[in-house]
């Protein structure tokens, strides 16, 4: 019987999984370099964790089973959940503020489809105890550093940025109850999904006039540039009602990100748990999911038997962000790791030498690489130290036996003779 992988899982062959180390790695360096230091924690969790964050109707969503001990379990979803369990634990000790990222690996119960499986990797970023806008500017700016990083523009892909707490008060404006207002939100979040007439009929069920309707669906529609929020103020008539954007839009221009961001208040982001400002990553014409979330969740701690801490925060999953890449030719076509040397034996005498002397190449830190093929033609081993894209050729030939090797650069053609002791440093000094 042939077995294939479960539904909606990758297997990672060395092309696939070099670009999964590509990816991890620069995720890794940006936020590094941005100040945010790495943790984890365990791939599966209490369910009642998932159940504290979400509600029961999480449940559905997650590969989830009893130990033999008989406590409900769940592989994690989502990070957020061990993150706020984590600072809950050591809070009193733990410096303010937390900025902490992690790369976990993440299973969700779910159809499969363009951009989503059931198991991901997610790339995490949180800035934990500052209530002020800087925070949320920092992590719009990592991630922008991010999509920088892997050569992406802003014709490519918008920030878009909204505020949860500026979509209630237009939404109460516009004269949606308090009891609908949760209602009106989750609207807000399918939008994209749904079609314009089905739409409108969800606007008129939240007990909107007809004028109300076109204004909610005029609002959640338009996009305004980061450095025109002033227009944004006037076609909204929200004059005065925008100081927190405000606040944040002087970071961003400080950041100097502005031209990447754009204000949509169509964004609320679905979870009930974000506090205020919220914003995805899209790319541009709308093809793809979107590429990351997050916002300020400035009530989460406390869930979770930790003191009141502000926290804001992103996820971006490796699916999506690949889709992009690849669609925008920003794919290598080969990431595999490429050998700085190998060796190549041009007569019989230097076969023996191959071994020990690819072992002592090693040692000194040097990828070095040898053909298993027990041919002499050195016409034939130059090509396969090509295929491998290795930077040199060292080939050995009667010579080395009194210490003199050549070194041929596989990238300029140029080979020349010398001391097999100083090859290291030769490779070393252009690798």
């Amino acid at each position: 019987m042939k077995y294939q992988g479960p539904r909606g899982t990758r297997d990672f062959y060395p092309a696939q999984m070099a670009w999964r180390n590509t990816l991890t790695s620069a995720w890794r360096k940006v936020a590094i370099r941005n100040g945010f230091e790495e943790i984890d924690g365990p791939t599966f969790e209490l369910l009642d964790l998932y159940k504290v964050k979400s509600g029961e109707g999480i449940v559905s969503e997650l590969f989830h089973f009893e130990d033999r001990g008989g406590r409900e379990l769940a592989l994690r979803p989502e990070f957020t959940p061990t993150l706020a369990r984590m600072v809950a634990a050591e809070a009193n000790s733990l410096p303010r503020p937390i900025k902490w990222f992690c790369i976990p690996n993440c299973c969700r119960a779910e159809r499969p489809q363009r951009g989503r499986l059931r198991e991901f990797l997610q790339w995490n970023a949180d800035v934990i105890g500052s209530d002020q806008p800087v925070a949320d500017a920092e992590c719009i700016f990592l991630l922008v550093d991010l999509l920088a990083e892997l050569g992406l523009r802003p014709e490519h892909v918008h920030v878009k940025i909204s505020h949860r707490q500026t979509v209630r008060h237009i939404l109460a404006k516009l004269g949606v109850p308090e009891d609908k207002m949760l209602a009106a939100f989750d609207l807000l979040d399918r939008r994209d999904k749904l079609q314009p007439a089905e739409f409108t009929a969800g606007a008129a069920q939240l007990g909107l006039d007809t004028f109300a309707v076109e204004r909610f669906e005029q609002m959640c529609r338009r996009k305004y540039p980061a450095d025109d929020l002033a227009h944004l103020c006037r076609s909204i008539g929200l004059d005065g009602h925008l100081k927190d954007l405000e606040i944040l839009n002087e970071q961003l221009r400080a950041f100097g990100i502005t031209p990447w961001c754009e204000y949509d208040l169509g964004i609320v982001r679905g979870l009930a748990y974000y506090t205020g400002v919220v914003f995805e990553v899209h790319e541009v014409s709308g093809a793809e999911r979107a590429m990351a979330g997050g916002g300020r969740y400035d009530q989460l701690i406390e869930l979770f038997g930790g003191p009141s801490l502000p926290a804001v925060g992103f996820g971006m999953g490796d699916v999506v962000l690949t889709n992009v890449l690849y669609d925008k030719g920003l794919i290598p076509e080969n990431v595999l790791p490429s050998p700085d040397v190998f060796v190549v034996p041009a007569s019989e005498q230097a076969v023996p030498r191959i071994t020990p002397l690819v072992a002592e190449l090693r040692r000194q830190g040097i990828h070095a690489r040898f053909s298993y093929k027990t041919t002499l033609n050195v016409g034939k081993l130059l090509k396969e130290a090509s295929t491998v894209q290795a930077a040199y050729a060292l080939i050995l030939d009667d010579r080395s036996a009194g210490g003199i090797v050549s070194l041929k650069n596989l990238r300029s053609g140029e080979q020349r003779d010398l001391p097999l002791s100083e090859v290291p440093a030769a490779v070393m000094r252009n690798k």
